[in-house]
């Protein structure tokens, strides 16, 4: 199987025709259906249903393009990585859950922009689930995830900086007009909750069970989870400093007793870093020197 074969099928699946997908490509029509067949054949699975005009993805084709996507980012990342010349250069990819603790991560990215302008940065914002998902895929070269979380696969350094623990609500609900809220609070409110350790992650930290609360819907990035409080689903618990809630109709509110998060930069144990993923580690540990932990 060839990456120029899943870039013919990738073409494909985004044109959703195969002769629009050609024209993209410059080449004929029949050399695109002929590496299709031949895809399908060494697959010995069917990933389109043929219409008239356009083509769908089966099951089997909705699985093949989500592991073609992340084939070809990381040959892509590979290849700009290996074709740099004397000076560091090449992608960097990090996924990031939302958290204060990032700005040591932002302050490093802008030191090794001065130092490496080659090296391109790419941010993620996603949940500590993706994060490990695509560490271990290769995708991502490091992860920012939010404790408390399972590091027993991972080199790590602890980042500075911890986040507040509250709940965002409607600034005209009754819970606005108080400057904080208590546990029995949450557990009395139709809450968001965060998808990040699911259930046992907010025992750990609050001690409810899901029996315990009235769940309407659960979220990855707290903006969006901003959106369904201003729609009136529930009031969203997530952490301080995210959402900017000025000029809006949104109040955060902190949780009494204080409850905090802090966060975490993971890289996969073993995993041989490229000349400018190990730059942008460097730069991380100068920022966070002489205070960092590295276990």
């Amino acid at each position: 199987m060839e990456l120029r074969v899943l870039r013919y099928f990738m073409m494909i699946v985004q044109e959703k025709n195969i002769s629009k997908a050609a024209n993209r490509l410059h080449v004929s029509q029949p050399t695109v259906s002929r590496q299709l067949k031949d895809l399908e054949a060494e697959l010995g699975a069917t990933l389109f249903d043929r219409g008239n005009r356009t083509i769908r993805l089966t099951a089997d084709g909705e699985y093949f393009a989500n592991q073609a996507k992340q084939i070809l980012a990381l040959a892509d990342k590979t290849l700009t990585n290996i074709h740099r010349k004397q000076d560091v250069a090449g992608s960097v990819f990090v996924g990031s859950a939302e958290a204060r603790s990032m700005l040591t991560v932002a302050q490093a990215i802008g030191h090794l922009n001065h130092q490496h302008p080659r090296v391109q940065v790419n941010l993620v914002s996603t949940d500590a689930a993706e994060i490990h998902q695509q560490l271990s895929s290769g995708v991502f070269d490091f992860g920012v995830v939010m404790e408390p979380v399972d590091k027993t696969d991972y080199d790590f350094l602890r980042l500075p900086g911890e986040s507040r623990w509250g709940l965002l609500v409607q600034s005209r609900s009754a819970l606005a007009q108080q400057a904080t809220v208590s546990l029995d609070d949450v557990a009395h409110t139709k809450l968001i909750l965060p998808q990040q350790g699911g259930s046992q992650r907010i025992h750990d930290l609050f001690g409810f069970t899901q029996a315990d609360l009235d769940v309407a819907a659960t979220y990855n990035l707290l903006y969006n989870a901003s959106l369904l409080v201003t729609a009136g689903v529930g009031n969203a618990l997530g952490l301080d400093g995210i959402i900017n809630t000025n000029q809006t109709d949104l109040t955060f509110i902190p949780l009494k007793p204080r409850i905090s998060s802090g966060a975490s930069l993971v890289w996969l144990k073993g995993q041989r870093l490229s000349t400018a993923a190990q730059a942008l580690l460097a730069e991380i540990q100068a920022t966070l020197a002489p205070t960092q932990t590295h276990e």
